[in-house]
């Protein structure tokens, strides 16, 4: 959170003047960039509007959380109200999602989005639902509310809005969790207040919440089957949710007006887009509509199918591949989910296609025409292999081609990492993916990066956690040649050799090698640890510990990196392709590395001058102690 005070403190500083300034302050520290000025500009409307009601309801003494994160999320509520329950004694938890907004209306097919007069272009989430969400996922995962979910209640105050210009959002059905208050009813909205709040002190009652333990995250691998089969596993937060209702919106209008429209949520790394990949299928397959899931990860297809599918070939036909529709009957489907639609190729066709499916077709046009929801996932900055094209610029381009409508939805939060943008951010500028050049890590209370002086360093740590229950794995750039071929009764062979010390390749294929899991399991099975996965093992996957091992591919020279693609062995790169594409791709496989870990990563590069790099970036005290 940026701020925690009384109500009546928070008062004070904001007829000092000295509130927003603090605010403003304190978001750099904690997010490593300048609040927007929108969102400066709702502090000063809305917290004023929060806290004189809470000082009317007569609770100044309430604990006032401003801009409280969600645990292992970069989502935010904007405040959170602790103190003691008036009836009950017990402490009692007011998330409050604060809007400007003077009117919004519901959507007629979809009560949990909403357009807001003014704001053009986009359906944002219906606060209620979005209040909903927050208190939903507090309850799941901070422990100081296990087993004392009543003691959360949430509440959306649109202070700006009449009933007349925003009343019809109350369609979205008011609950415990979700309570709907605009200008017109802020009478009503202090009695709601007083109805949770007792007059005295929340300190202790903030103090608990902020030590809550931390709920493991729900890892999707481990609910998968469930997912599909029995109920939604996963609480979707802010655009996460949008998107969700946008398509669930988009297949009734194609069933009921013969519509057809084609979706595209883009998100970074652990932005949950395969989490609302598997919350859809799982949806529409309890709904009995038609839909698949394609992607072009035979990792991440094979692992779905193993473990969403286990017993039940039903589910596991619903994980295809992006060349699976060279065939497939125009609009045969009712949704075509494309996670990881940045791994589309041009053409589904290879050297094994028979004649009679060569369509001579792009592959993005395929997909468009398989479904009457076709909806794309991606994120551009993931694309890691030549011949990938998957971009928001060539699905638009394809379906304006068609006639056919886009929407887009941007997800701006993330899951992975820990939550923690500040991380992201210095991933980004450390590869020369944002500009500006690297920064130094300025450690937060989300997620641990540490840098190892060897590797032997960086695997004793991890096996260390590991031993803690963690999961764990290691990871590197494609520096090292991979021995592909194993004969029956041989172990795998050491081809990742730093110094002295020596590693395996994960394995290559689909069957275990003495004791290791094949290719598609190695960063779900506990087995994978003790090999080395690549990029294209990695992709789409995470571990609570990650060790990524940066090779001689990408190495700091002066105030640079440099690229050398003589030490990449990755077989994708041709004589033919650009230097260019090579650094775009190389730099891009890192900070897919770089960014499977949910806890920590351990960094260590095997040029020494990086290495300096890496330590001048990461301080002294986040070092990996040596190994005896």
């Amino acid at each position: 959170m940026l701020i925690r005070e009384s109500a009546a403190s928070i008062a004070a500083e904001i007829l000092s003047g000295g509130l927003y300034f603090r605010l403003a302050d304190r978001f750099v520290h904690v997010h490593g960039y300048k609040p927007s000025k929108s969102e400066m500009r709702s502090w000063e409307h809305s917290i004023p509007a929060l806290v004189n009601a809470v000082l009317d309801a007569g609770l100044g003494e309430v604990e006032v959380m401003l801009e409280y994160s969600l645990p292992l999320t970069s989502q935010r509520a904007d405040a959170i109200l602790a103190g003691v329950h008036p009836k009950t004694g017990e402490p009692s938890y007011v998330v409050i999602e604060l809007k400007q907004w003077s009117e919004a209306h519901p959507d007629e097919e979809a009560p949990n989005l909403c357009q807001v007069v003014g704001i053009r272009g986009r359906q944002l989430l219906n606060p209620i639902e979005q209040v909903r969400g927050y208190c939903e996922y507090l309850a799941k995962f901070n422990g100081a509310l296990d087993g004392h979910e009543h003691r959360i209640t949430g509440a959306a105050y649109l202070h700006n809005a009449t009933d007349f210009g925003a009343g019809a959002l109350d369609v979205a059905g008011q609950s415990p969790r979700g309570r709907f208050f605009t200008g017109d009813r802020r009478g009503e909205f202090i009695t709601f207040l007083q109805e949770q709040l007792a007059p005295q002190s929340g300190a202790s009652m903030a103090d608990a919440l902020q030590a809550g333990q931390i709920k493991p995250s729900t890892q999707l691998i481990a609910v998968a089957a469930d997912e599909i089969r029995n109920r939604e596993q996963f609480t979707l937060l802010s655009e996460q949710k949008v998107a969700y209702e946008l398509v669930l919106k988009a297949v009734r209008n194609a069933r009921q007006a013969d519509n057809k429209e084609v979706i595209v949520i883009t998100g970074g790394p652990g932005s949950g887009k395969s989490v609302i990949a598997l919350s859809l299928l799982g949806e529409l397959y309890r709904q009995g509509r038609s839909a698949l899931h394609a992607t072009g990860s035979a990792s991440f297809t094979k692992t779905m199918r193993k473990v969403a599918g286990t017993r039940k070939r039903e589910v596991q036909d619903l994980f295809k591949y992006f060349n699976s529709f060279m065939t497939a009957e125009r609009n045969g489907l009712d949704v075509l989910i494309c996670d990881e639609a940045h791994r589309m190729r041009e053409t589904s066709a290879n050297r094994y296609t028979p004649a009679a499916n060569r369509t001579g077709k792009p592959q993005v046009e395929e997909l468009i025409d398989a479904a009457r929801v076709p909806v794309f996932l991606l994120d551009e900055h993931q694309v890691v292999r030549p011949g990938e094209m998957g971009s928001l610029h060539e699905i638009e381009d394809a379906a304006t081609a068609k006639g056919l409508r886009v929407t887009r939805v941007d997800l701006n939060g993330q899951f992975r990492c820990g939550g923690s943008d500040a991380y992201l951010r210095w991933v980004e500028r450390l590869l020369g993916l944002k500009d500006g050049g690297p920064i130094h890590w300025e450690p937060d209370a989300k997620m641990e990066l540490l840098v190892a002086e060897t590797p032997q360093d960086m695997e004793a740590y991890l096996d260390g956690r590991r031993a803690q229950g963690y999961s764990a794995r290691m990871s590197a750039g494609y520096c090292w040649k991979w021995t592909t071929k194993i004969a029956p009764g041989e172990a795998l062979p050491a081809d990742v050799v730093i110094g002295d010390w020596a590693r395996p390749w994960n394995v290559f294929g689909e069957r275990g090698v003495a004791g290791a899991p094949p290719s598609a399991l190695w960063a779900t099975d506990p087995a994978g640890f003790g090999q080395v996965g690549c990029v294209y093992t990695a992709q789409g996957f995470e571990y609570d510990w990650s060790g990524v091992i940066l090779g001689p591919d990408l190495v700091w020279r002066g105030d640079r990196w440099v690229v050398d693609r003589s030490a990449s062995k990755d077989p994708v790169f041709k004589k033919s392709t650009p230097d260019e594409d090579v650094a775009r791709l190389i730099r891009n496989t890192y900070k897919v590395l770089l960014t499977r870990g949910m806890k920590g990563t351990v960094v260590y590069s095997t040029d020494a001058e990086t290495r300096d790099k890496l330590r001048e970036l990461i301080q002294s005290e986040d070092r990996v102690p040596a190994s005896v």
